[in-house]
């Protein structure tokens, strides 16, 4: 899959992009490898929207630190989050790994767990689920990532990193905390995946709060706190490479923002779209981006530290608009998949360089690797390519395709696996009807993607010979992955 990179101001050539090397006096990763001691941020917003923040085309969210990143790093416009709800992503964003290949295929339901949370040596459940009202038997979801994947954490422990995690990891309970996965320090780190409240004590009645956070301040807002507690981070392990992974509740429901944020955009003109409570949410995730940022430079880290800042799938569509992107969280349209992604990287990366060439989750996993000289894992297939080639402009991907699996039901969307290969993109759904009803779609649907951004265009009749070489490339993918696939229900009863 090769796609453009396009550079602002520099005027290369597409034909010199794609010689891996062909920059290299141009790059000083090229010619001086990884660099020694490099920091890493890793930011993760949740449910963050492609069209949600300035530099990406929004006109109702002001986001001037984020902007700021874009203009100091690349921008990507085909960023893709490895599933379109959070779970999954987070599993592939911490090993490199598809969600099909760890299991993790849907949002971890960390309330229907009811066995010891602290016992690692539990199974998670294996027996197929669904009821008479569904055609099919879906494969269940665990309720932890296993503690045999081997996280970005353990990696960089192993040179010498101290790590932190802040914030959402919704990756199992006690036993599979972020401090059971590698990292040295976690902050709010538990199973849960949406906050009970924003606003200290993070508290909501039948709820309870967030168990790994203690409060400090009554009505203190939970991003403000995040972005506090990375910062002390920072500045206390100046001294040695570290790795911080901010990974934000915002802006996931509840909607609650800063009443200050709040009053600024009510006061506004908004059309329908507008909820001025989301935009004060996305603005803090904004002040917190810029907390770090400044962090950075106030310990002479900037010039030395790999940013990275993304988001775990698209826009909820009750919340935010993701035109010109068809559908939202859940879906397998663009605006459920396709997310903001801007990587910073002094001294490597082009400031403003924007590229078009497509990526995800798993990528993240071995450039980080590549980017702090920490070879690859050697006992397990790592999905996921290292984007230093894009970074710093020497070369492509060199890949086939990239590809989603989610073999659950959510709401009105049915099960269904994804393979994007350069401009093409096929939706398979394990439950077709020629009719739209209950679960929408048809068996296929085949868009160009370059062509028709918005996926209004279905070209799976027109070209059969492409859907079948997808779903070809697509069925290999699903069997290489032992990825579990929905079944038959022999109890359905038609409604």
């Amino acid at each position: 899959m090769k796609r453009r990179v396009f550079l602002k101001g520099l005027g290369l050539s597409t034909a010199v992009l794609a010689i891996p090397g062909g920059l290299s006096a141009f790059k000083r990763l090229s010619s001086q490898g990884p660099r020694a001691g490099l920091n890493v941020v890793v930011i993760l917003v949740d449910d963050l929207g492609w069209m949600d923040t300035g530099c990406y085309g929004s006109r109702r969210n002001d986001t001037p630190n984020i902007d700021r990143l874009a203009g100091q790093g690349m921008k990507f416009t085909d960023g893709y989050a490895a599933c379109a709800v959070c779970s999954p992503t987070r599993a592939a964003v911490m090993t490199g790994r598809y969600p099909a290949r760890i299991g993790v295929t849907d949002w971890i339901h960390f309330r229907d767990f009811k066995g010891d949370r602290s016992d690692p040596d539990q199974k998670s459940p294996t027996e197929y689920v669904g009821d008479r009202s569904r055609r099919l038997l879906c494969p269940p979801n665990p309720y932890w990532m296993e503690l045999d994947e081997v996280t970005i954490a353990e990696m960089l422990k192993a040179a010498g990193y101290v790590s932190c995690h802040v914030g959402k990891w919704h990756l199992g309970p006690d036993a599979w905390y972020p401090d059971r996965q590698g990292f040295d320090l976690n902050i709010a780190g538990c199973d849960i995946g949406t906050p009970p409240s924003y606003f200290d004590p993070y508290f909501r009645e039948g709820w309870g709060r967030i168990p790994t956070l203690e409060p400090r301040s009554q009505g203190e807002y939970l991003t403000d706190r995040e972005a506090d507690e990375a910062v002390r981070f920072i500045r206390e392990h100046s001294d040695r490479p570290f790795f911080l992974y901010m990974a934000h509740y915002a802006v996931h429901t509840p909607l609650q923002g800063k009443q200050d944020l709040v009053e600024k955009y009510e006061a506004r003109e908004h059309t329908l779209w507008d909820k001025p409570v989301y935009s004060a949410m996305v603005e803090s995730v904004d002040q917190a981006v810029g907390r770090i940022m400044a962090a950075l430079d106030e310990s002479n880290l900037a010039e030395n530290t790999l940013v990275i800042f993304t988001s775990d799938n698209g826009g909820l569509m009750s919340v935010t608009r993701n035109a010109p992107l068809r559908g939202g969280k859940g879906y397998p349209y663009e605006g459920g998949i396709r997310v903001p992604l801007i990587v910073r990287w002094p001294g490597v990366v082009e400031a403003g360089s924007v590229c078009s060439e497509p990526v995800t989750s798993i990528d993240f996993f071995p450039t980080i690797c590549e980017a702090a000289g920490v070879d690859l894992p050697s006992d397990r297939v790592i999905d996921g390519r290292s984007m230093v080639p894009l970074l710093s402009q020497t070369g492509t991907l060199e890949r086939e395709a990239i590809y989603w699996h989610f073999p659950h039901y959510r709401d009105r969307i049915g099960p269904y696996s994804i393979v994007r290969a350069d401009e093409w993109k096929l939706i398979k759904r394990y439950e077709a009807r020629k009719a739209v009803g209950r679960y929408e779609g048809k068996a296929f649907e085949l868009f160009n993607i370059k062509d028709d951004l918005s996926e209004r265009h279905d070209l799976s009749g027109q070209l059969p010979k492409k859907v079948r070489e997808l779903d070809k490339m697509l069925t290999s993918w699903l069997k290489a992955t032992g990825a579990k696939l929905p079944k038959k229900n022999r109890r359905y009863v038609p409604s």
